[in-house]
Formats: structure tokens, C-alpha cells, sequence
């Protein structure tokens, strides 16, 4: 069968990253995380102290970019591709409150896109991918058979990551996620080079009220008629 590419941008806690994995293990595509590499360029920074609330030597990290390497390993247990930076495994490190408090500067300056995005096309130009992130189907994949818009409300989402991080064991208040989630949509929609917005011809999905198997179950659907039509 013909393989598809699957673009899905949204909102920061919108299960971008859950639905990608499903259908990617369901179709045997690669799954690619770019919201993970965009972290793991934010983790770099802040260990070579680039970055920190307050301050950031944007123009020291762009002279540092091409010593950066991201990963992907696929984890056989887990079921899903780990995020390596310089071959270190920073799976964890990645997904905490202080990264993603500073992660959407990263995500703004341009060089730091530029780079990514070489790598994401690079990843895909087989086809046979799924991908998500913020301008997938705007910017890396323009061109993508199916892309997916993911949305639901600023609440619903807080309190995601809100139970996300708690069962990890994080100290964190929900008022400071809602404030961080608030603060993301904000700066990824206004930023100069690729913004978050709906690609045209995406289709939005709203999961406020859908449980993982419905969405799941939505979503396939919209899949298998397009690999119907390929």
C-alpha cells in the first residue's frame, strides 16, 4: 500500500505526541517528536547556562548550533523512540515545568528553526512518517495527505500536564501550569517565523470531551480513507 505522510500541529497538551504514536504503531511509520528536539535544544542551552528566566545569549547558541545532535532510539520496552542530545538519553530531562517554560524562545528564533526543520524533512522524505509539532503541515510538510489540527480548551489541557507531571512525582501548583500552558499559546502563536496556525486544508480535532480510544477511533478513520485515495 501506499505510503502517506501525517502532519499534526496543535496546542501545547492537545495529545499531540499520544495520537502520533498510536497511528505511527499501527501503520509501522516512523514517529517523529518535533516538540522533543525543540526541548532538547532548550535543554543544551540551559546546561551551558545560554538560557535561564531573565536571560538568553541567543546569539552564543545559534554560534553553538552545529554542536548540537538530537536523537531519536526506539525503546523497545517503552514502545516509543527515546530523545537523545549529543548521545545522551534526555527523555526525561526534556519534559520538565523548566524546560517548557523556555522552551517556545527557543522555538523562536529562526536559525534554531532552520536547523530542525532541515532535519524533519530529511526524516520524511520517504514518506511513511507521522508528525507533530507546531508548523508540520504549514512549514515541514506542506505538502502532507492528511494533517490534523489538535485543540481543546486552555483548561483541559492545564490539567493534563497538571496530572502528567504529578505522576512523575513533580512539585508543581496547577495555577503555575495553567499560567506556563497560557503562556505557550500565546508566544507560539504571535512569534515572527512559523507561527502556530491551522494549515488551511488541516482538519481540527477538539478532545476536550473525547476519551483516548474515541479520538483514537476518530482519527483512524480519517487515516483509511486516505490511504483509500492515495
Amino acid at each position: 500500500m501506499e505510503k502517506i505522510t501525517i502532519a499534526i500541529d496543535g496546542f501545547s497538551s492537545t495529545g499531540k505526541s499520544t495520537i502520533a504514536k498510536q497511528l505511527a504503531n499501527k501503520l509501522k511509520y516512523i514517529y517523529v517528536d518535533t516538540g522533543a528536539m525543540y526541548r532538547a535544544v532548550t535543554l543544551y542551552a540551559m546546561n551551558h547556562n545560554l538560557i535561564s528566566k531573565g536571560q538568553f545569549k541567543k546569539n552564543e547558541l545559534i554560534n553553538n548550533l552545529n554542536k548540537i545532535h538530537i536523537s531519536f532510539k526506539f525503546n523497545s520496552q517503552l514502545g516509543f523512540a527515546e530523545v537523545y542530545l549529543n548521545n545522551r538519553n534526555v527523555e526525561h530531562k526534556i519534559r520538565t515545568i523548566e524546560v517548557s517554560e523556555l522552551v517556545s524562545e527557543i522555538a523562536k528564533v529562526s536559525e534554531v528553526r532552520k536547523k530542525l526543520v532541515e532535519q524533519q524533512q530529511e526524516m520524511g522524505k520517504n514518506k511513511g512518517v507521522v508528525m507533530d509539532g507546531r508548523d508540520i503541515g504549514t512549514v515541514v510538510f506542506p505538502n502532507a495527505e492528511l494533517k490534523l489540527f489538535m485543540n481543546a480548551s486552555v483548561e483541559t489541557r492545564a490539567q493534563r500536564r497538571y496530572d502528567e507531571l504529578l505522576k512523575r512525582g513533580d512539585k508543581i501548583t496547577f495555577e503555575e501550569i495553567l499560567k506556563n500552558v497560557k503562556y505557550r499559546d500565546h508566544v507560539d502563536s504571535t512569534r515572527l517565523d512559523s507561527p502556530l496556525i491551522k494549515a488551511k486544508d488541516a482538519i481540527e480535532i477538539d478532545n476536550s470531551e473525547l476519551t483516548l480510544n474515541e479520538q483514537f477511533e476518530k482519527i483512524d478513520k480519517l487515516v483509511q480513507e486516505k490511504l483509500r485515495n492515495v
